[in-house]
């Protein structure tokens, strides 16, 4: 009996210490961007990379004693050569602060293959960061990407050099772009009780139309607001949003939200609640152009069952790993500057889903933005002061205004 409480005790004692070092290497993310297909596009340098290196910048939502890096060749057609990649703190969009670069690694190498179709995570590096931290990474390509994995609309000023790895320079010159390339998640250690919101939706959320450089779509301007309550630097916030995505069917702005979700939501480290902003491109899309192309056929209207049954299954997909799920109403669209976007009938179905969303009870908790940026004497419309050029998409004022909106108490 004594030697079978001893084993007992001894096996106790090795898992709990196995879980102590689970918890303490744990990570969560605190930043991260959705994956798309790159190119063909002339005047994108991203395009056309070959023995060149990308500086990027990025802003954590919350920090860490050390970060770890992910990267992404989930589209890239063969495997993708990273030569070598540096971390440090950004001076410009070409330029770092003196003494502040730090070498990444995998598995104790500066350079690492990444087969096509997968993802690579560094090793951790000594490189603190504290809330809101914004961060300069470069990498270098020594050869030819022929199919870069890209996220469009980065909103950030990134430059891409001439040929030469030039991940350890101080400035770097060369073409600018607002695009990221292989860039995927940035990962900081789980503080213990930490939350993890994912906001997951189309380019209402990823930002189109907001300031370039500034970081005023809604999920910046939500870190902010949640940097500014007790205990809410505990709460990170990354935006997977992908501009022209679609809940149901791909574009090319990317996969369909259905068919990206546990990738860009429940596969994230430490998520624990998604905020779901998607709809209005189903709804929209059939009939209307752009470039004389339709968007998509005419005759694939959806009804708004069609976009609830989709919602149905993003929430059972949720649940079923624990994670919370919100739903949030899909804002109007009249004067869109994309013709045949917008219609009374196409308006009548984003009504009808949004009137589900709030009252069905189905989802977690709701969050009207509909009712936050459409103008009360013309509903079908977004108030004028909230609204961008486009129609559709809010400014930066209008995003702010989303932000305010949202309960913070959902994320408890």
């Amino acid at each position: 009996m004594r030697e079978l409480r001893k084993s007992v005790l001894t096996c106790f004692v090795v898992l709990a210490s196995s879980w102590a070092m689970a918890q303490q290497t744990a990570l969560v993310a605190a930043w991260a961007a959705s994956p798309q297909a790159g190119g063909p596009n002339p005047a994108e340098p991203l395009d056309k990379i070959e023995g060149q290196t990308i500086r990027e910048r990025v802003r954590v939502s919350v920090g860490g004693a050390q970060i770890s890096i992910l990267l992404s060749n989930e589209y890239g057609s063969t495997p993708l050569l990273i030569g070598s990649a540096t971390v440090a703190a950004p001076h410009d969009f070409a330029s770092v602060q003196r003494g502040s670069i730090r070498r990444v690694t995998f598995g104790g190498r500066t350079s690492i293959t990444i087969p096509a179709g997968a993802p690579a995570l560094s090793d951790p590096v000594a490189f603190p960061v504290s809330p809101g931290t914004e961060i300069s990474l470069s990498l270098y390509f020594p050869q030819r990407v022929t199919t870069p994995t890209v996220h469009l609309l980065a909103l950030k000023r990134a430059v891409v050099s001439r040929r030469g790895d030039q991940t350890m320079a101080e400035t770097i010159e060369g073409a600018t772009t607002l695009s990221s390339i292989a860039f995927r998640a940035i990962l900081v250690p789980a503080q213990p009780a930490q939350s993890l919101v994912v906001a997951f939706g189309d380019s209402l959320v990823d930002g189109d139309q907001s300031s370039v450089d500034a970081d005023r779509n809604w999920p910046s301007d939500l870190i902010r607001r949640l940097g500014e309550m007790p205990g809410g630097s505990k709460t990170a916030v990354i935006n997977e949003g992908i501009i022209v995505n679609r809940l149901l069917g791909d574009a090319f702005g990317g996969v369909s939200g259905l068919a990206r979700f546990d990738r860009d939501a429940l596969a994230v480290p430490g998520v624990t609640h998604v905020v779901l902003l998607e709809g209005i491109n189903d709804i929209s899309f059939p009939g209307a152009k752009l470039g004389g192309s339709y968007l998509a056929d005419p005759a694939d209207m959806l009804s708004a069952e069609d976009v609830i049954q989709a919602y149905r299954q993003l929430i059972s997909r949720a649940h079923a790993r624990g994670v919370k799920l919100i739903g949030a109403t899909m804002t109007p669209c009249e004067g869109v500057v994309i013709p045949g976007y917008y219609s009374e009938t196409k308006d009548a179905v984003r009504q009808e889903v949004n009137k589900w969303i709030m009252t069905s009870g189905k989802f977690d908790g709701v969050i009207d933005f509909d009712a936050v940026l459409r103008d009360p004497d013309h509903p079908s419309r977004l108030l004028p002061r909230f609204a961008s050029q486009d129609g559709l998409h809010p400014n930066d004022v209008g995003y702010q205004a989303m932000a305010d909106a949202i309960d913070l108490n959902l994320f408890r």
